[in-house]
C-alpha cells in the first residue's frame, strides 16, 4: 500500500489544522461523493469541533491556491466540508473499510507531528524570549566591565627616562 504525502494535504482554515473532504476521500480510497454521503448519514458523530463547511470566500481563497475546480464548472457543486483531527478519525469509523482504518493511523500521526513541530517552535521562542531578557541585563554588566578595564587596555604610558651616569638627588639639574 502507497503512503501519501499527508502532510501537504493538511491545511490551516479558521486558525485550525484541518483536510478537506476531496483530500481525506482520496487518502480513505472512496470517491468524494460517497465520502461526503457517508458523513451526511452520520452527521451526529460529528460535532462541530471535528467539522465544518467553509465558507464561500474561504473556498474561493483555496481555488485561487491550488488546483480545485470552481463551483459549476463540472467540479464541485457544493461547499467543501473541512476535517479537524478528530473529525478524521471519525471518519475512518463511518467509513469502515479496512484501507480507512489503515489510512487513519497515518492521518492521525501526521496531525501529531505537525502539533509536535508547533510545540517545538514555540519552546524555541520561548526559549529566545528568555536568553533575549537576560542578554539585556548582561548587557549592562559587561558594559560596566568593559569600563572598568578600558584603562587596562590602554598601552603604558612612556616609562620616564633612565638617566646616565652619577647623580645625586639633591642635583637640581638632572631632575
Amino acid at each position: 500500500m502507497l503512503r501519501p504525502d499527508i502532510h501537504s494535504i493538511i491545511r490551516t482554515i479558521r486558525g485550525l489544522k484541518v483536510i478537506l473532504d476531496s483530500d481525506l476521500a482520496a487518502v480513505y480510497g472512496v470517491p468524494t461523493f460517497r465520502f461526503n454521503e457517508a458523513v451526511r448519514r452520520n452527521i451526529g458523530k460529528f460535532p462541530s469541533d471535528f467539522l465544518f463547511q467553509l465558507t464561500k470566500e474561504e473556498f474561493q481563497g483555496l481555488t485561487s491556491q491550488s488546483a480545485i475546480s470552481k463551483i459549476g464548472r463540472g467540479g464541485r457543486r457544493s461547499l467543501p466540508w473541512a476535517f479537524t483531527e478528530h473529525g478524521a478519525l471519525q471518519a475512518a469509523n463511518i467509513l469502515n473499510s479496512p484501507r480507512a482504518s489503515a489510512m487513519s493511523i497515518y492521518v492521525i500521526r501526521a496531525f501529531i507531528k505537525m502539533r509536535d513541530e508547533l510545540a517545538a517552535n514555540s519552546t524555541l521562542e520561548k526559549r529566545l524570549a528568555v536568553i533575549e531578557k537576560t542578554l539585556v541585563s548582561h548587557d549592562v554588566a559587561l558594559r560596566d566591565v568593559i569600563q572598568k578595564m578600558r584603562p587596562l587596555l590602554l598601552p603604558p604610558a612612556d616609562p620616564p627616562k633612565r638617566r646616565i651616569g652619577f647623580h645625586t638627588e639633591d642635583d637640581p639639574t638632572t631632575q
